[in-house]
């Protein structure tokens, strides 16, 4: 994989969409890219666990889950699955959990912060379609780049040096 540098992704291509910088590094991988795949759920993790099920192929999977505080989309199981089934990273707008272990997985992991409660199993929740939050709409094709100095969407893959 190429070296991912966002500032120096933002210097060359200036025409790059960066979300607000609210996230927080959990996973065990500093710094990913690859395409979006998309979820929209609030509190509701079951389509976030259908996802990592399914191969990932570098993909990132950017979780919309309405900026909730209240739970955790995201652990170590459904993580170690994402990194087993080859994605590579996950962006929760929405909290993490089992931090420690996150921080071991080889995926990338950033989230707005962590949370112990586990969230509901209802089914509910949509895939693949655009979702708007930290001021950028991010849509399934598009490229994510993400470093601990923040994340950068393109409408397509960049030609990265390095």
């Amino acid at each position: 994989m190429s070296h991912i540098i966002t500032p120096d992704i933002c210097d060359a291509h200036p025409e790059v969409r960066v979300l607000d910088p609210l996230f927080v590094n959990f996973g065990g991988r500093d710094a990913f890219c690859g395409p979006i795949r998309t979820v929209k759920c609030f509190e509701d993790n079951s389509l976030v666990k259908e996802a990592v099920a399914e191969p990932g192929e570098g993909a990132v999977l950017v979780v919309d889950a309405g900026g909730s505080q209240r739970c955790a989309m995201l652990g170590d199981m459904l993580a170690e699955q994402a990194a087993d089934n080859g994605w590579s990273g996950v962006i929760m707008y929405g909290c993490v959990r089992d931090v420690d272990v996150l921080a071991e997985t080889e995926l990338g992991v950033q989230a707005l912060g962590a949370h112990p409660r586990k969230s509901e199993k209802r089914g509910e929740g949509q895939r693949d379609i655009p979702v708007t939050f930290a001021g950028v709409t991010l849509s399934p094709g598009e490229w994510l780049y993400a470093d601990n100095n923040g994340i950068l969407v393109a409408d397509a893959r960049l030609p990265l040096e390095g």
